[in-house]
């Protein structure tokens, strides 16, 4: 096999590049190699959104304690991630697909798959708004006006034709799209380094006071992050081939996760140098928007090194969320909507939700999606290592998630997600301090789910008559 073989997935028609596979499992001819999978999450590793969490983990709590945060992500991410994506490369099947079977049922999965769904609206109005302000900043017009709005939706629709054909056309925008992006980033830290005095970790203090409550925050930050990007791998882990096990799947996650702590620890670098340059209250906010400082001190270059990196990751936004809503449809509906009109809406939603400087909304969006995607997934892995794997409840192999064969409701993993869910929102309405909230929240939903599965004896998994032989299930009585 040659080297760019490696990079490249397997040939397959029109049809299925535009579909990749959303309410399906990925056929065995299907299957990429980890290099070319690999490339395809080098644009998140390189999303705005790592620069700006590092900046505001580096304000929040200073060197070196801004590493404990980074450093948790990473390991949990990395375990959590794995585990994850080995069970969706062996099955061929997504994670809203995976829910049908992992104690859901089809229609409970697509409550799930709305939220995770709803995740990437975030993420693509974030990129986005980077995007624009970078604009702004250099035409020197607002941040809301028209002008801006209209480049939001240009940037958009480049991203969306570039993810229309799903991992293929993504695949070839990473290929010229990485090394361009390095190179960019390269002559930006050289401009960075000659216009002002760099300012390292050690004198990188905390703009606030430190205590406790500080460093649960910022863990808290780090915590919305642990699952959702195993959930991010897993709609391209999907594709990896069945054969690598939770080791190459490690792999793939650690790599993915060292580099997102070094651009976290850029952006940190770039926030600190740049503090000093933006004056006023807000002076904060500017140092960790990407779509500002880069174009400080890069000028037009500035602009075209975010235009590039936000076509580059909202394609793995546009992407990720036409296959959780693709999904939720499919279950709920029988006449089924092809995954890519599933990005229109998206971009749609993205035009309609950017006036609302959704930067400023960050930490509040990370502590909500850390209880809500946090708990959905504990709860697959508790269903798939306990429920099935040690109490046999289920097959390990071949989880079934068709209609007809699996339940359209399954109490147990909707109750424990509803008991999750409701832990964790006590924390954000104020009952206790809101940066203990997702953590509670992961907790509740598999100490709930797996007495529940028990009970149960797995018999709302699949309807009856249809059950896989291997499941060792008594009779349920």
């Amino acid at each position: 096999m040659s080297l760019s073989r490696y990079f490249k997935g397997p040939s397959t028609s029109l049809d299925d590049q535009v579909e990749s596979f959303a309410t399906d499992r990925v056929p065995a001819d299907q299957r990429w190699p980890r290099p070319a999978v690999l490339l395809v999450l080098t644009a998140n590793v390189t999303a705005m959104f790592w620069f700006s969490l590092g900046g505001q983990l580096g304000f929040l709590l200073g060197w070196p304690l801004m590493l404990l945060p980074i450093a948790y992500m990473v390991v949990v991410a990395t375990v959590l991630g794995s585990a994850i994506m080995r069970i969706s490369s062996r099955e061929g099947l997504s994670v809203p697909l995976l829910t049908r079977g992992l104690g859901f049922g089809s229609k409970g999965a697509a409550v799930a798959s709305v939220v995770y769904g709803f995740n990437y609206v975030f993420y693509f109005l974030f990129e986005g708004s980077i995007v624009a302000h970078a604009l702004s900043e250099f035409l020197h017009v607002s941040i809301t006006s028209v002008a801006a709005v209209l480049v939001f939706c240009m940037v958009g629709v480049v991203a969306l034709l570039s993810a229309w054909r799903g991992m293929h056309s993504m695949n070839l925008l990473q290929r010229w799209g990485t090394p361009l992006f390095l190179v960019l980033f390269v002559i930006g830290m050289i401009m960075l380094a000659r216009g002002y005095v760099l300012v390292g970790p050690g004198e990188w203090k905390a703009t606030g006071g430190i205590g406790a409550a500080t460093i649960w925050q910022g863990i808290n930050l780090a915590n919305g992050q642990i699952v959702f990007q195993g959930l991010i791998a897993t709609d391209y882990g999907r594709f990896v081939r069945t054969r690598v096990g939770y080791r190459g799947t490690g792999a793939l996650m650690l790599v993915e996760l060292l580099m997102i702590a070094g651009v976290m620890l850029i952006g940190a670098l770039i926030g600190f140098t740049m503090l000093d340059h933006f004056k006023g209250p807000e002076a904060e906010l500017s140092a960790t928007d990407p779509g500002l400082y880069f174009v400080t001190f890069m000028g037009v270059l500035g602009v075209v090194f975010a235009v590039i990196t936000q076509i580059r990751i909202n394609v793995v936004n546009l992407y990720s969320g036409s296959l959780a809503l693709s999904n939720a449809w499919d279950a709920t509906m029988s006449r089924r909507i092809g995954r890519q009109w599933w990005m229109v809406g998206l971009l749609v939603l993205g035009v309609v939700g950017y006036p609302m400087n959704i930067l400023q909304y960050t930490g509040t969006f990370l502590a909500i999606t850390g209880i809500m995607t946090n708990t959905w997934v504990l709860i697959l892995l508790a269903d798939y290592f306990v429920c099935r794997r040690l109490c046999g409840l289920a097959p390990t192999r071949e989880i079934e998630f068709r209609d007809g064969r699996v339940r359209d409701w399954n109490p147990c993993g909707l109750i424990s997600m509803a008991a999750g869910v409701f832990a964790g929102a006590l924390g954000i309405l104020g009952v206790y301090p809101d940066y203990y909230a997702s953590f509670i929240a992961m907790i509740v939903g598999p100490v709930v789910h797996i007495p529940l599965t028990l009970a149960t004896r797995g018999r709302f998994y699949t309807v009856p008559g249809s059950r896989h032989p291997d499941a060792k299930v008594s009779a349920p009585v």
